[in-house]
């Protein structure tokens, strides 16, 4: 069995855990520069306020105090999702993260009473130890495990935690009111295509021949109604496989066509870049920059250039790959132009201990190479205990227009354990 933990609205929780006055008030969080909802409370969603809603839409009621907006945090969403891994962590080491607020669990070898009541004590024990509410839905297969949570999180007699077994007639009532469209994976193209042969709800694609789903559809399809029927075929990737490309990039607060304001933004790029490739022990042989003009301004002229830049050799040293972006920059730079976004990316990454030495390479050459590993070491270490950016190449301007909006940003608050505030909900580190 596997279970699937979902956080509840969990941006909007993530803020609630240290501002508890905004418990049962309408909650948003809006995406990069304030653009939009991306994240609602229920109370929010009970006004009507659909995601995506453009927060100047909103604002006559942020003015009146009927509902609140808040930037978007994401550091501080990304460690209160490590403090959710960490608890599940400690009933399970099977634990596999699918976005940044769910998270797969295994529960193998326990009967039916035994994991309900683990399921059970996972939806207790993450919102005391992290204060974030969640639900859980366990089935046989990954896809089943999808339908159980949703389940758990829309139908009041779950409360909070759906134990889905593949042949139990529970299992079928619940497929027979599932639409086809809220099956993991299918899409809604699929959903016009499959609803021609008469199937329109989880059952009835539970009921289809397998062979035939292949035949007509895809291999991805078939292994859905596998999965369906209670054949666990989906694996996720492992979530220590080192990424084959890294990419970090961001919309600009406001357009700029400063070629001074863009070489901070790629700076910045390239360095967040390089502390990714230390952290999964790879080396970089090539650098990509790129720049984009917004395509949504039809009256301004349009201009999104990329170039590739060979590094001397494969690295995770931020000089180098620093040096190569800004030198990627000059190359594509054009005056006249406002752009609305850059970026970096890192190619051909190899493993450090598989990367291939050179027959010229010198001892010289090698202890500078292992000066090189320290420094960077000493680096991330200090950013790592001091907060991020706190050692950097580079002073950046400030209010720049590669900078975000966050007008409505909630302080990033601290993430140790030791120093969460004990007067809310009795929070503990979990043993």
């Amino acid at each position: 069995m596997i279970g699937l933990v979902d956080c509840n609205n969990f941006y909007v929780s993530c803020e609630r855990v240290f501002q508890p006055r905004l418990e049962g008030l309408p909650v948003g969080v809006m995406s990069n520069n304030d653009g939009c909802v991306i994240a609602r409370s229920n109370e929010l969603k009970a006004l009507g306020v659909e995601m995506g809603t453009p927060a100047f839409e909103l604002q006559q009621w942020v003015n009146q105090g009927r509902i609140h907006l808040l930037s978007s945090n994401y550091e501080l969403y990304g460690d209160m999702s490590a403090r959710v891994r960490e608890v599940l962590e400690e009933f399970s080491a099977g634990v596999e993260p699918y976005s940044i607020d769910e998270m797969f669990v295994r529960f193998d070898g326990f009967d039916t009473a035994t994991t309900q009541a683990l399921a059970r004590t996972l939806y207790r024990n993450v919102r005391q130890f992290t204060g974030i509410p969640v639900c859980v839905g366990v089935a046989p297969t990954r896809t089943l495990a999808k339908l159980a949570n949703r389940a758990a999180k829309k139908l009041p007699e779950f409360q909070g935690v759906c134990v889905m077994h593949a042949d139990g007639d529970d299992t079928r009532r619940l497929l027979e009111r599932t639409a086809l469209g809220d099956v993991w994976g299918v899409g809604r193209r699929l959903v016009e295509r499959l609803a021609i042969q008469g199937i329109e709800t989880a059952w009835d694609l539970r009921l289809a021949d397998p062979k035939t789903i292949r035949r007509r559809y895809s291999v991805t399809l078939e292994r859905t109604v596998r999965e369906l029927q209670g054949t666990p075929c989906i694996e996720l990737n492992d979530d220590s496989e080192p990424r084959q490309r890294i990419m970090t990039s961001r919309s600009f607060g406001r357009l700029t066509g400063e070629l001074g304001e863009l070489q901070d933004a790629i700076r910045q790029h390239a360095q967040r870049g390089a502390e990714k490739l230390r952290q999964q022990d790879s080396h970089a042989r090539a650098v990509l920059v790129f720049l984009k003009t917004n395509r949504h301004r039809p009256d301004l002229p349009q201009y999104s250039p990329s170039v590739v830049v060979e590094l001397p050799e494969p690295t995770d040293d931020s000089r180098p790959i620093l040096a190569a972006a800004q030198q990627g920059l000059e190359v594509i730079y054009r005056r006249g132009y406002r752009f609305m976004k850059a970026g970096v990316m890192l190619l051909d990454l190899v493993d450090v201990n598989r990367e291939q030495l050179s027959l010229l390479d010198t001892p010289e050459r090698e202890a500078q190479r292992e000066r090189d590993h320290k420094l960077m070491t000493t680096l991330d270490e200090l950013n790592g205990k001091m907060g991020k950016g706190t050692v950097r190449l580079g002073v950046p301007r400030k209010n720049a227009a590669w900078h975000l909006r966050c007008a409505h940003r909630t302080p990033r608050w601290t993430t140790q354990w030791s120093e969460l505030p004990n007067a809310q909900a009795g929070y503990k580190k979990p043993r």
